[in-house]
């Protein structure tokens, strides 16, 4: 509470009109707010006094129960056991961005969030709300992940009369569109933009999840997880642990399925309007076929013992991991075994092998010197007819 000039110096002088210079117990020091009863006229002297020359603020009542700290606004400890809080600053350590090693990590972006691995080369994270940007992405990849699935099979399956054009594209921007299928694409999309104007802003905290993610993110802010509509009813969400980490283990992966839904339908996109064909043709990833398979197993394969790093000399260098060893190892020492049980167990069979070897070999010899004398018998058969012998 401020006084103005005025107030301040006519109390003053009331004060000294009592007692110039006695104590009074509502100045001592102890004293935690100054009440006046009444504010007479101020003396004229008063009114010409330069205001910026005195000025006074008095102290808080503490007593009083409207400036008591709310508990609710309390501060919490911060916790710093990852399954209970997702932890902030993850990246802190790096200077360099890991999507970017020849840059700079941005200074936003510190490992804190599901799926920041330091990517921001247009620097929007400087200028822009996180949270509203982190929901966007989130969003634009669930439409992705459902395009980039719905996008070849309505050429595989759907009607060619919900197509486009003689070679039955797919209806988008870059390909266009018939009557019925614009109406139809129209429809969709003012359905998700109906859904985004009821959901965008709306409280999420007082669901299941939200409850769970407010928890979880109290570290770093108020607002929970990006994209949290309560819908889980498989029960995915703690596939990875029903914790603070499971919890973002699953958003890492989202995201990062989003992240390559949202390349690959600008991929099929940009390809059927370069070609004018449709993207299932002539594909090996839409045809059954062997090739897919064996890629996936020797993608399997080499990540199961190597793994790809970069350092501050080289970009790529192929490096099997200490888990690869160990696998390695293990896989060598079952060979090991089977050649060495394949061994033993043929020192078991080696006689009856040997034996049926052996006989047949004599009964090939047998044959042999049969076909042979048979041979020699005809010819001086044939000869002792023509020729005097």
């Amino acid at each position: 509470m401020k006084f103005s000039n005025a107030s301040l110096l006519s109390s003053l002088l009331l004060i000294s009109n009592a007692s110039a210079f006695a104590p009074s117990p509502s100045l001592a020091p102890s004293t935690t707010s100054l009440r006046v009863a009444a504010e007479p006229p101020a003396p004229a002297a008063a009114q010409n006094l330069n205001e910026n020359l005195i000025k006074y603020e008095t102290d808080v009542n503490v007593q009083d129960d409207k400036w008591k700290i709310k508990e609710s606004e309390v501060k919490e400890e911060i916790i710093t056991d990852p399954k209970l809080r997702v932890q902030t600053g993850r990246y802190n350590d790096k200077e360099m961005s890991i999507a970017l090693p020849f840059l700079k990590r941005p200074s936003q972006l510190d490992g804190t969030h599901a799926g920041d691995v330091g990517f921001d080369p247009l620097g929007l994270s400087e200028s822009n709300d996180m949270y509203t940007m982190m929901k966007a992405e989130i969003r634009h990849s669930r439409l992705a992940m459902l395009a980039v699935i719905g996008w070849p099979l309505s050429e595989l399956i759907g009607p060619n009369f919900m197509l486009h054009g003689k070679e039955h594209l797919a209806p988008s921007v870059l390909n266009g569109f018939d009557p019925l299928s614009f109406i139809t694409v129209a429809a969709i999309f003012g359905g998700f933009g109906f859904f985004e104007y009821k959901t965008a802003l709306r409280r999420n905290d007082d669901k299941a999840l939200g409850i769970k993610h407010a928890e979880d993110m109290k570290n770093v802010w108020k607002y929970g997880v990006p994209g949290d509509y309560n819908f889980d009813p498989l029960n995915l969400y703690s596939a990875f642990g029903d914790d603070a980490a499971g919890r973002k283990a699953m958003r890492e992966l989202e995201v990062a399925h989003g992240r390559s839904a949202m390349l690959g339908i600008t991929g099929f996109a940009a390809i059927e309007a370069l070609t004018g064909h449709q993207i299932v043709e002539n594909n090996i990833f839409f045809h059954p076929n062997p090739v897919i398979p064996a890629l996936a197993l020797a993608y399997l394969a080499f990540g199961f013992f190597y793994e790809i790093e970069n350092n501050e000399q080289y970009l790529l260098q192929v490096k099997m991991t200490s888990e690869g060893e160990v696998r390695k190892e293990r896989i060598m020492n079952g060979l090991n075994y089977i050649q060495q049980d394949a061994a033993e167990q043929y020192e078991v069979v080696r006689p009856q092998v040997e034996g049926i070897f052996d006989t047949v070999v004599d009964a090939a010899t047998n044959l042999k010197s049969s076909y042979d004398k048979a041979t020699e018998d005809y010819t001086k058969s044939v000869m002792s007819k023509n020729y005097d012998m």
